[in-house]
């Protein structure tokens, strides 16, 4: 049974909507923790925070935090914030209160490049280069199923939001056996995160010189169609919006120019954004150069892959040439640290990026590639990275790391409705306990805590008004059952 198809609840659903295997649960609140929470009032107010983490101003010249500080939530958006001491009576008529002392808030984390599908299949290939891992794994992800692709969605977003990701995109460019992007979305909205769900393709298979098996691309014609067929029936430009739909070709040696072309061209008809693989291993350099006699970026440029409408996954091989170009042309950068060394791929030229305008967000990229999806130890991955060849220049600062994990991420995916806490933007925030024994003796400086510390579950993640997180559990899904029918799947997928 398909459990993503409309009119259909699944069993599955029904199944991970039960209390957590792990016994009652208590929020910060203490009450029980049963399902998503919006307060029928549609009014929160967070109380006696420790520090508060705006995310307001700029990059080189931010906003203080606040100590000993409130937040009003209403309707979804962020109502009001500042200090405890000026929450009024009013602002306290109707709410629902919730004290937050000894916790750091801060806007929720945006990851702006992942393959969920992936979670079925960690620690495949573990010594391998980007080409040799693709080449061992598409035969195993060609078994995926619309049942695995739902639930390797749900537990990855499930995993996501305990880093204190409140918005993420995902690219699935494989769709064999009756998977459609469908299935994620209808994932994600049980899940009740934002989603940039992106419809990845590919049509350049071995025969026809491409790197994927002739059996995992699809037809062009086929590919536009549901392209358009998803945008009418998903996308939503408005602000606050919680699903939006980009096109997604998957890599240079995946997909023809002509689908290149067409997918931009589609893509600007509707208003939606544009994402691929680009400028991720030496290898690709070689194999652009030689297909095309051009390099990544300029082979995108040909095609008319740039703009503030495009952003790129990796950019690891990008010149400095590269760099000064795209903070002309306005692309935006999924920086994916863990994954880049887990493969092998390089180090980001990430502060140059920055130095010269491109936006920069973070991606945990495919768990098979990662192997994890910790937003926030992505974020600490990034700066210890930009610190290995101890090059100043190259290295960012622990509030770099932590905005490209917010303001970076919501401004790629070109949400300026988040991304940092202010009054009308979405109320979409996370809450980190600085009692946690990862932060003791780092309690004077909260901000930097977040990133030079290990990282932690975080105890509160909060969309759009709504708690999905609370005391560091998931709320409304039993995590032991959906780990369990996840390995199931996967046994089944690698096994064969």
């Amino acid at each position: 049974m398909d459990p993503a198809r409309p009119g259909r609840r699944p069993r599955l659903q029904r199944a991970l909507t039960r209390p957590d295997a792990a016994g009652p649960r208590t929020g910060t609140s203490g009450r029980a923790a049963g399902a998503l929470r919006l307060n029928t009032t549609g009014k929160t107010l967070l109380r006696r925070v420790h520090t508060l983490i705006t995310m307001q101003g700029e990059r080189l010249a931010p906003a203080e935090p606040l100590r000993d500080a409130a937040v009003l939530i209403e309707g979804g958006r962020i109502a009001w914030l500042g200090p405890d001491r000026d929450v009024t009576p009013q602002t306290l008529s109707g709410a629902e209160v919730r004290d937050l002392s000894g916790q750091v808030v801060l806007p929720g984390l945006v990851n702006t490049h992942h393959h969920l599908y992936q979670n079925l299949t960690r620690c495949l290939a573990p010594d391998a280069g980007l080409f040799e891992w693709l080449r061992t794994l598409y035969p195993v992800w060609l078994r995926l199923s619309p049942e695995a692709a739902y639930l390797s969605a749900r537990l990855g977003l499930a995993e996501l939001a305990l880093s204190g990701c409140t918005m993420t995109s995902d690219h699935l460019y494989l769709y064999p056996n009756g998977v459609r992007l469908d299935d994620t979305i209808r994932a994600a909205q049980d899940a009740g995160l934002r989603f940039h769900a992106t419809r990845g393709s590919m049509s350049l298979g071995e025969s026809q010189g491409g790197l994927p098996p002739d059996r995992a691309v699809e037809r062009e014609a086929d590919i536009l169609a549901d392209c358009a067929r998803l945008i009418a029936e998903y996308h939503d430009p408005a602000p606050l919006a919680m699903v939006r739909v980009a096109l997604a070709p998957c890599s240079p040696f995946s997909v023809s120019a002509e689908l290149m072309r067409e997918s931009a061209a589609l893509a600007r008809a509707s208003g939606v954004m544009l994402h691929t693989h680009l400028a991720e291993t030496a290898d690709e350099d070689a194999y652009c150069l030689s297909r095309f006699g051009l390099r990544p970026l300029d082979y995108a440029e040909s095609l008319g892959w740039t703009g503030p409408d495009v952003w790129f996954a990796h950019g690891v091989h990008f010149s400095p040439d590269d760099v000064r170009r795209l903070g002309h042309c306005g692309c935006g950068v999924a920086h994916c640290p863990s994954s880049n060394m887990r493969l092998a791929s390089g180090v980001a030229p990430t502060r140059k990026l920055l130095e010269a305008g491109v936006r920069v967000a973070l991606g945990v990229d495919g768990s098979a590639s990662n192997d994890g999806a910790h937003l926030l130890a992505e974020a600490r991955q990034a700066l210890l990275v930009s610190r290995v060849r101890g090059q100043v220049d190259d290295q960012l600062s622990a509030y770099d790391a932590l905005w490209l994990a917010t303001r970076g991420g919501a401004a790629v995916l070109n949400r300026p409705d988040t991304g940092q806490l202010a009054p009308g933007l979405a109320a979409d925030l996370i809450a980190v306990d600085l009692g946690d024994v990862g932060y003791s003796g780092a309690r004077h400086d909260p901000r930097s805590a977040l990133t030079l510390c290990g990282p932690t579950r975080v105890s509160l993640n909060m969309v759009a008004g709504r708690i999905i997180v609370d005391g560091g559990r998931l709320v409304g899904v039993d995590l032991r059952e959906l780990s369990e029918r996840h390995d199931a799947l996967s046994r089944r997928m690698i096994l064969g």
